[in-house]
């Protein structure tokens, strides 16, 4: 028996549960849906009706169903602990990883997704001013954390949390949709995440999907 992981390699989601596995040496069964392919989408709807990116199914806990990629790290921090700790034992400081990790979700991540969704959208259907908000709402975001990062070598400090682990894909993609280059705390941090080996790997086995990325 093992862990099932339906995904996609461009999915940002995706992402931050393949850097936790990839962490800990976690194994796992990869399974790439093309939700473009009616026959693998409605096989992958059976699992999880929403049909949303990730979900786990752990075949060693009576399959076990785990969406949500937060969820999922918190799941295998749990049960298929390793030598990265990225959901620290100390109550508070795992409320604060647990806050950075929302805070990279719900200021940039989602925000990055609105643009790109955007990008999808035929003629006549964009939506400008949605758009423009969005890229403010990553610039200002970015600007909080730049601040926080500038002598961190982490988003929490010494240690690779799921803060981290949430960061990586936001900060990735965000800087294709509203570059941040003028940030070098943030672009500095972005580069030391990069060479984290779990997440070189996720990059690496996205590459030949990265042409699939709609540009502006």
């Amino acid at each position: 028996m093992t862990i099932k992981l339906y995904y996609h390699p461009l999915s940002s989601f995706c992402w931050k549960a393949l850097i936790a596995l990839y962490e800990n040496d976690t194994p796992f069964e990869p399974v790439l849906v093309d939700l473009q392919d009616p026959v693998e989408r409605g096989k992958f709807l059976k699992i999880w009706a929403l049909g949303k990116f990730p979900v786990i199914v752990d075949g060693n806990r009576n399959d076990w169903l785990v969406p949500e990629s937060s969820i999922i790290i918190e799941y295998l921090a749990q049960y298929y602990p390793g030598k990265s700790k990225l959901v620290p034992a100390d109550p508070d400081m795992a409320r604060r990883v647990r806050m950075v990790d929302r805070f990279f979700d719900f200021n940039i991540h989602i925000h990055m997704q609105k643009i790109v969704g955007d990008r999808m959208r035929p003629e006549g259907g964009r939506d400008p001013i949605g758009v423009e908000y969005a890229r403010g709402q990553i610039r200002t975001a970015l600007g909080m954390f730049d601040r926080q990062v500038a002598s961190n070598q982490w988003a929490m400090g010494d240690t690779f949390t799921m803060a981290d682990v949430s960061a990586a894909p936001a900060l990735f993609y965000g800087n294709s949709v509203a570059p941040f280059c003028d940030l070098k705390n943030i672009s500095a941090y972005l580069e030391r995440l990069k060479q984290r080996p779990s997440f070189a790997r996720v990059l690496k086995e996205a590459e030949p999907y990265f042409a699939m990325f709609p540009k502006d």
